[in-house]
């Protein structure tokens, strides 16, 4: 009995083994997934805190994740002999271990290449493509644009917290044109051989719609009165003739101080001047609802975890948070992170690595 049951044991104990690879892939893979994502999610909405405070923000790459596992089972038998009356005695013995050692590797965002990625215009190409692949324009051009011909979308938010409102009405209303005009297919956005074209069908819009974007875009119909717009020729050139869009996108640090700006602060920080209040005139402080910003993307702040929370992180003992129920935020920092990625992402960094095993 004591040979079938040892047997028995050995059997169930290989086939423990031999599933422990796939199982522990399918048990640890999510894991780490998850803790992974969530912890770049907290890096980057931490920064941008960060910046609504004036407080320099810093990025750590991870690295690497390297995982070892390990599964052993031992059986074995434990012999004594006795005098006594109870003769020899022989106790079967049992052991199963399973270690799991994972060790993470750091390294800073930093240096000459980095610093130039995040400093540079975003890729005027890459704005216009995403804008055509299923992202709103109004969110698209309402982020990464600063100014399209001689309209500017709040180009002081590209820095520190301004005392004064910033110019975006005018920017806002050819937003709300565009966004329309994009919803019944009647821009088209793609490459020639002088560059990359922004036309706008004038077939099936009002009369009043043409005047009102023309006039706020300084452009003029194409001969046929089909089309507006005529070919982008550079990222930051002046408007050369009524032909033509010519646009300047912002940084990627710019975009994070503009989405900064629209952070609830608590009353206590207020007071003590910890951040920068804008004034919209004498009397009244200026709401960053309002900006095309502000619009699709808010930071709310509570003094214990929040429960609806999406996202959020403790800074200067407050819980500054994503609600889980507002949608146009989360597609908002969706794209943020990807943007991120974009500009970050060419850049070899060589420096320090911080590698940490956990026990």
């Amino acid at each position: 009995m004591r040979f079938i049951f040892f047997l028995l044991f050995f059997l169930v104990l290989t086939g423990c083994q031999s599933s422990f690879g796939p199982g522990a892939l399918n048990a640890t893979h999510p894991a780490y997934n998850q803790a992974a994502i969530n912890t770049l999610n907290q890096q980057m909405l931490l920064n941008l805190v960060r910046l609504k405070y004036r407080d320099t923000p810093y990025f750590l790459k991870l690295n690497s994740i390297t995982a070892s596992l390990s599964f052993s089972g031992s059986i074995g038998v434990d012999s004594s002999f006795d005098l006594g009356p109870g003769g020899n005695i022989v106790k079967p013995s049992l052991g199963v271990s399973y270690f799991d050692k994972p060790t993470l590797s750091y390294a800073p965002l930093q240096g000459e290449d980095f610093l130039k990625s995040i400093l540079s215009s975003l890729p005027l190409e890459a704005i216009l493509v995403m804008s055509q692949s299923g992202w709103k324009m109004e969110r698209i051009f309402g982020l990464c644009v600063e100014r399209i011909n001689n309209l500017y979308n709040a180009p002081s938010a590209s820095g520190p917290t301004p005392d004064r409102a910033p110019r975006y009405q005018r920017f806002k209303r050819m937003l709300d044109l565009l966004q329309k005009l994009q919803s019944s297919d009647q821009i088209v956005i793609g490459r020639n051989q002088a560059g990359i074209f922004l036309y706008i069908k004038t077939e099936g819009i009002s009369s009043d719609e043409i005047g009102q974007l023309t006039k706020l875009l300084d452009l003029k119909a194409s001969p046929d009165k089909k089309t507006i717009g005529a070919i982008q020729i550079g990222n930051n050139e002046l408007q050369a003739s009524p032909e033509q869009i010519t646009i300047r996108t912002r940084s990627m640090v710019g975009l994070m101080f503009y989405l900064s700006q629209n952070t609830e602060i608590p009353k206590a920080h207020r007071q003590a001047g910890l951040v920068t209040l804008t004034k919209k005139d004498k009397e009244q402080w200026f709401d960053w609802d309002d900006t095309p910003a502000g619009q699709v993307f808010k930071i709310h702040f509570s003094q214990a975890f929040p429960k609806n929370a999406f996202l959020a992180v403790n800074y200067r003992d407050f819980w500054f948070y994503i609600a889980d129920n507002d949608l146009q935020s989360k597609s908002t920092f969706l794209l943020l992170t990807q943007l991120f990625e974009l500009q970050s992402g060419q850049t070899q960094v060589d420096g320090p690595t911080l590698t940490v095993p956990l026990r």
